[in-house]
């Protein structure tokens, strides 16, 4: 039997929205990011990106740092959002 495929983690799912928001804002479809990614040497067809975009994809480092650069951002903008509620590092629950 193969083995499972890891779950996609809270920032993954983080990532991936960020994605998605960040390209629906640039007005790009998935297939003209998926082409400026290509372009960028990191070869990504929109299917891959569309399974990204809905977590049914890892998306590993390597698409994280060449999609970032195709939508005009650095990449740790993909990662800024929380995983921890608010104020939950102040009170330790970290």
């Amino acid at each position: 039997m193969p083995p499972r495929p890891l779950a996609i983690g809270p920032a993954g799912h983080a990532a991936a929205h960020a994605i998605e928001r960040t390209r629906t804002a640039r007005g790009y479809s998935q297939r003209q990011l998926a082409a400026r990614v290509t372009a960028l040497g990191r070869p990504m067809t929109f299917t891959a990106l569309s399974r990204i975009e809905r977590t049914v994809r890892r998306c590993d480092i390597d698409d994280l740092v060449a999609i970032a650069t195709a939508l005009g951002i650095a990449p740790q903008a993909l990662l800024a959002t929380p995983l921890a509620p608010r104020g939950a590092a102040e009170a330790g629950e970290i």
